[in-house]
C-alpha cells in the first residue's frame, strides 16, 4: 500500500490575482465549489485561469460516497436565489464555459432539479455569452427529472461514472454502475446534447476492468471521457490502493481515441472539469 505520492501528481499551488479575485467573488456571492468541496489538486491551476466548478444546492450531501470530500448529512433548506448569485457571479467574473454540479438532494422530491434548472436559465439570461457544462446525479433515473435538464439545453450533460463495476457498492454505496449508464443512455437518445463521464484509477481496478468500463461508456453513446488518478480527499473514507504511472494513463487515452470518442482526457491529475472548456467545440 503505498503512502507516498509520487512526484508526477504533485500540483502546485499558486495564488495570483485571478485566484484572488475568484476567492473573493464566491465569498462575496455566499457560494460554494466542487473545488473546495472536493479538495480538487488543481484548484489553484484553475483558479489563476479564472476558471470554477461551482456546486449548487449546498455543501451537504444525501448520499455517502467513500471517495467524496463533501459532507453527507441533512442538507440545509434550498436557497432559491441561488441560481441568480452563480449567474452573476459567472458574469462578474467573465467566464466564457462555467461547470455546474450539484450535491445529491434525494431528499427533495425534484431531487434538486428545478434549481439545477433555474441556474442554468439565469446563467442564459444574466451572462448570454456563457456555454455550460452541467454534471448532474443520476437523480435515481427518474426520467421525468432528467427531461428537465435536457429542456434547458447545456453545451454538455456529464454524470460520472466513477470507477468500474466491480468497485461501484464499494466506492458509490448508493449508486448503481447500471443505472448511471443507463442515465447517459437516455441523455444521448432524447436530448442529442453531448455527453461526457469520468472514471477515477488507483481504487483497486484491473487494466482489464478498466477497459470494459470503457467500452460500456461507449456502448451508452457518450462523447468525451475523462481518466484520473483517485487522490483521498481529508473526508475520503477509502484509500489509494495503488498510483498508476504516466505511461499506463497515456496507454487508456489511445484505446479512447481508438475506441472512437471525440474527447479523452487521462492523466493523474485530470478531474471531470479540467479543460471542460476544450469539450464544447
Amino acid at each position: 500500500m503505498p503512502f507516498e505520492k509520487p512526484e508526477w501528481i504533485r500540483a502546485k499551488f499558486t495564488m495570483g490575482e485571478n485566484y484572488r479575485k475568484i476567492k473573493e467573488t464566491i465569498e462575496n456571492y455566499k457560494l460554494n465549489t466542487i473545488c473546495q468541496s472536493g479538495s480538487c489538486p488543481n484548484m489553484g491551476e484553475c483558479w489563476n485561469k479564472g476558471v470554477a466548478t461551482f456546486l449548487i444546492l449546498g455543501n451537504i450531501c444525501t448520499r455517502s460516497c467513500s471517495f467524496c470530500g463533501v459532507k453527507t448529512g441533512r442538507p440545509n433548506t434550498v436557497n432559491w436565489e441561488e441560481p441568480e448569485r452563480v449567474a452573476y457571479s459567472i458574469k462578474s467574473m467573465k467566464i466564457k464555459h462555467a461547470v455546474i454540479t450539484s450535491v445529491d438532494r434525494d431528499d427533495l422530491k425534484d431531487m434538486g432539479s428545478l434549481i439545477w434548472t433555474e441556474t442554468v436559465q439565469a446563467i442564459r439570461r444574466i451572462s448570454p455569452g456563457t456555454t455550460i457544462e452541467t454534471l448532474i446525479p443520476d437523480f435515481q433515473e427518474n426520467k421525468s427529472i432528467i427531461d428537465r435538464i435536457i429542456y434547458v439545453k447545456p453545451e454538455v450533460i456529464s454524470h460520472n461514472l466513477e470507477t468500474v463495476r466491480r468497485l461501484t457498492k464499494k466506492v458509490r454505496i448508493q449508486a448503481k454502475y447500471d443505472r448511471s449508464l443507463n442515465v447517459l443512455r437516455y441523455l444521448k437518445e432524447n436530448g442529442k446534447i453531448r455527453t461526457k463521464t469520468s472514471i477515477m484509477l488507483g481504487l483497486g481496478e484491473n487494466k482489464e476492468e478498466v477497459y470494459q468500463a470503457m467500452l460500456d461508456i461507449k456502448k451508452a453513446q457518450v462523447d468525451i471521457i475523462t481518466i484520473g488518478q483517485y487522490l483521498k480527499p481529508k473526508n475520503g473514507r477509502i484509500s489509494v490502493h495503488d498510483f498508476i504511472h504516466p505511461d499506463q494513463f497515456k496507454k487508456y487515452k489511445e484505446i479512447g481515441i481508438d475506441m472512437g470518442f471525440r474527447h479523452v482526457e487521462s492523466g493523474a491529475l485530470i478531474r471531470s472539469s479540467y479543460n471542460a472548456y476544450k469539450h464544447v467545440n
